[in-house]
């Protein structure tokens, strides 16, 4: 159905051409949009010309059109000036508000299309046949795009990003909840990570110079086929979702880089803390104080290189060691042996996740 707002825009430009009122009304005589007051006057007219055969008829002064939406009557518009061509201008309005109906018609058919594609809700047979009447293709490369904002989305705000992007005809921009929005970006056969990356930080640029300030943006990989789609789309899916835990400093986070995080993310909450327990004997690896913490962080950080961390800290190298020592000490492991290394950078991301977890609980 046609917003309100629509058929208000599309009246007013066409009475700013050819100085000729107009009124849409539904068919129980309500006023949906117009350029003259008093509508209410013409309700009676309306239902009466609603029961007739006539397509168009002259009522109180006024030229009535009849508005159909395949045989099904949707619309009475009136029309009415001081020139002779007020039937013409009629016909034409009656016939752009009629082509409206058809394009919507067609965008809601393509965004039904889209939402079950996303959500897997469709056979396989079923995904090709009707692309092909929706006229989309279907072998040509996409990727997923998720926008997460703070507010509660609805139907404005995915037409506000998809006039954003330019409304461009190969990309849809649909929601399947009241959360995110997505974006379905048909790429060139060029477009890799790097063109990815920055279609992502154009569109959080746009969004925020709109006023949008808390945004998110997660996209998955790149897929060859439309049956993938729903593949690319889980993805994102999963990288916002995991950007919150492991990466909640970026507001850009890409599926390819979530690395151990995004398997750290599947593991049961039961199994999590039966491995904390058995590698730290009940203790937790985050509850050393700020100066460990902030020493192991920054070893990671330059890939266990003693030298280049004590540089960073501004202590002497064998203050370093020390703290090292100290800590193999209470853990019994030794950051600067690789596997006990990856053993403790896991266990800082299980307790990570395992925090986030209980706070959605509460």
């Amino acid at each position: 159905m046609i917003s309100n707002q629509i058929l208000q825009n599309t009246i007013d430009g066409l009475k700013g051409i050819t100085r000729i009122d107009l009124c849409v009304m539904d068919t129980d005589g309500k006023s949906l949009a117009s350029t003259f007051a008093e509508q209410e006057n013409y309700e009676a007219s309306v239902l009466s010309f609603v029961d007739s055969p006539a397509d168009s008829q002259v009522i109180q002064g006024y030229q009535f059109f009849k508005i159909f939406d395949e045989h099904q009557l949707e619309y009475i518009l009136l029309a009415n000036g001081g020139s002779d061509d007020v039937y013409m201008v009629g016909k034409i309005a009656a016939f752009q508000i009629q082509n409206l109906l058809i394009a919507y018609k067609e965008r809601f058919d393509k965004d039904n299309f889209i939402k079950n594609l996303l959500l897997d809700n469709l056979l396989l047979v079923d995904i090709y046949n009707r692309a092909k009447k929706l006229h989309i293709d279907t072998e040509v490369r996409r990727v997923i795009f998720i926008v997460e904002t703070a507010h509660e989305k609805d139907s404005s705000m995915v037409d506000h990003v998809r006039s954003l992007l330019g409304n461009k005809s190969k990309d849809f921009v649909t929601a399947v909840d009241e959360k995110d929005i997505i974006i379905v970006k048909e790429l060139s056969s060029s477009d890799g990570h790097a063109e990815l990356e920055k279609m992502a930080e154009s569109i959080l640029e746009l969004l925020q110079g709109e006023g949008e300030e808390d945004i998110r943006i997660a996209y998955g990989t790149i897929v060859g086929d439309i049956k993938e789609v729903s593949k690319s789309y889980k993805e994102a899916k999963l990288a916002l979702d995991v950007g919150k835990i492991f990466f909640d400093d970026r507001k850009v986070i890409a599926y390819s880089t979530l690395g151990i995080g995004r398997l750290i993310y599947q593991l049961p909450i039961p199994l999590c803390k039966m491995f904390i327990r058995e590698i730290f004997e009940g203790k937790s690896p985050d509850e050393f104080d700020e100066e460990t913490l902030t020493t192991i962080n920054k070893f990671f950080e330059n890939s266990l290189n003693v030298s280049e961390t004590s540089r960073q800290l501004y202590i002497h190298r064998n203050t370093l060691v020390y703290r090292l020592d100290k800590l193999q000490k209470s853990t019994g492991l030794d950051l600067r042996v690789f596997e006990d290394a990856i053993t403790f950078k896991i266990a800082l991301m299980v307790v990570k996740y395992m925090k986030y977890m209980e706070s959605l609980e509460y």
